[in-house]
């Protein structure tokens, strides 16, 4: 079977390359700017050229040839929970680095994901700038909001994944079907529940840790956090894996918080001590990370911020299969799934 090289950019931890590389696909260059990254990135993949610099130093030339290109330009400025500033934030122009790496390129594929707040109406015209200049590139572009839960991932998480591909080649691709029965917390950590520990004080690394990354951040909870309830019961999937650990869910085996006023709710008093936040090899979990997948950091805060800023390594399978697929088979018709209506056509 042929494999197909790829280059990875905004990589972060990896959750794309990883679900790539289970589908058959091998990254052969890579590039992160984030420091608190580069460790754990190298640790995981060993055999990958890691290009550290930012993006905007990067000429396309320094880049091998390549099948097709995988990223998530950063999210920060499209998210709904943000200020939402779009292209008048630093990191919402660096879409347009990715688009001017794919356009010199001109790979087979490609595929990009982001939140799902650049869908909104204050970002349309941006989002149609995007896909539009994919188009004049010669691409072939399909985008949908997808659910992570559809694809054996046991957590609520919406993200948005376009996919384009070169329009001489032909190819009629479709989102892949969702993946039934669906995951949940049960299914996916119940057995961490009782060999979590607490983070070291000022919420740096317990090294007594016995299954690894496997510590919950410490200390108090917000009123923003404190405003609905963040605990999913054991056969529910999770809330989505947010890049803070201070916003990480409750674990399950708490008792759903109590509504006490509007925005306003409550741990259930007698059962306090069972409210903590998740560990990161729990949301490793979640982000369906394999247990030998080690985050590398001194400060848990930058381990929270790398899983939750993750693409599910499951989520990532399911559509570099499809892609593979629709590469060997180009134009043959590829099972299509409606994510709306949870049909199939």
């Amino acid at each position: 079977m042929k494999i197909f090289k790829i280059a990875s950019l905004f990589t972060g931890c990896g959750g794309l390359d990883l679900g790539f590389k289970k589908a058959g696909f091998k990254t052969i260059w890579s590039n992160e700017n984030d420091k608190t990254i580069i460790s754990t990135l190298k640790y995981n993949f060993p055999t990958t050229s890691l290009d550290t610099r930012s993006i905007l130093n990067v000429s396309a030339e320094e880049i091998p040839e390549i099948d097709g290109i995988i990223g998530g330009p950063p999210c920060q400025s499209w998210s709904e929970a943000g200020k939402g500033l779009g292209e008048k934030d630093e990191r919402g122009k660096l879409f347009w680095e990715y688009i001017r790496v794919l356009r010199s390129k001109k790979p087979k594929f490609f595929l990009a994901e982001n939140v799902s707040g650049i869908l909104s109406k204050k970002h349309r015209h941006s989002f149609q700038e995007i896909i539009n200049s994919f188009h004049q590139l010669g691409y072939d572009v399909h985008y949908e909001l997808l659910n992570a839960n559809d694809y054996c991932v046991a957590q609520d998480r919406k993200r948005v994944i376009i996919v384009g591909f070169r329009k001489d080649l032909g190819v009629n691709f479709s989102f892949p079907e969702a993946v039934f029965p669906k995951l949940t917390l049960l299914s996916s950590i119940a057995d961490l529940a009782n060999s979590a520990v607490p983070a070291n004080p000022k919420n740096y690394s317990n090294k007594k840790q016995v299954v690894t990354n496997h510590e919950y951040l410490i200390g108090g909870f917000s009123s923003m956090y404190m405003s609905r309830n963040r605990v999913r019961s054991w056969h529910e999937p999770s809330f989505t894996i947010q890049a803070g650990g201070r916003h990480a869910p409750i674990h399950p085996n708490a008792p759903k918080m109590i509504k006490i006023d509007e925005n306003k709710f409550e741990f259930a008093p007698e059962f306090i001590n069972l409210y903590r936040r998740l560990t990161i090899r729990e949301c490793l979990r979640i982000q369906t990370f394999p247990d030998n997948y080690k985050l590398i950091y001194e400060k848990l805060a930058d381990g929270y911020k790398m899983v939750g800023n993750a693409v599910p390594v499951n989520m990532a399978y399911y559509l570099a299969r499809q892609i593979a697929e629709c590469l060997v088979n180009g134009k043959k018709k590829i099972a299509k799934y409606n994510i709306t209506e949870k049909r199939y056509s």
